[in-house]
């Protein structure tokens, strides 16, 4: 596909769960994954879904970073590190939050607009939103070179 890989209606919050395991099982060392979205249109149950299936497990413990900023998992190949950047002041404090170590593993960003300078080449850019009668939608762009066309209907 073209630079946009896709527009995806997603219908419900198990759809949204099922698109972050297809997700999880492409995801490799050096990867970021940017989820943009309104509050309520589902960045964090992806964020769960996409941890409990790279983490292969599926009772993980998930809490919100939006307090702590950022909260690492141990995947059985990578770390994966998640980041709520909504209470971020400025780009500047990611080095405090290990921003270059994390890069090393998987990088799962809430609000990505505030990485600024720091925003990842080559990331995946997932934009998730409900429309007016509740049907959930996402845009994803990137990875182009992996994600085949029709490769969001893989595993139902």
């Amino acid at each position: 596909m073209s630079a946009q890989t896709g527009l995806i209606t997603l219908g419900d919050e198990n759809a949204t769960g099922r698109l972050a395991c297809i997700l999880a099982a492409q995801a490799r060392p050096g990867d970021a994954l940017l989820l943009s979205g309104p509050l309520g249109a589902g960045k964090s149950v992806f964020s769960r879904a996409f941890l409990r299936a790279a983490c292969r497990d599926e009772a993980l413990e998930v809490p919100s970073p939006t307090y702590t900023l950022v909260q690492a998992y141990q995947a059985p190949d990578y770390v994966v590190s998640h980041f709520d950047l909504w209470r971020l002041g400025s780009a500047d404090e990611l080095e405090e939050l290990g921003w270059d170590d994390a890069r090393e593993g998987v990088v799962l960003v809430e609000w990505p607009d505030k990485l600024e300078e720091f925003l990842p080449d080559n990331a995946l850019h997932l934009t998730l939103s409900v429309q007016a009668d509740g049907t959930r939608m996402v845009s994803v762009q990137g990875w182009e070179e992996r994600l085949s066309p029709g490769w969001h209907r893989a595993g139902g």
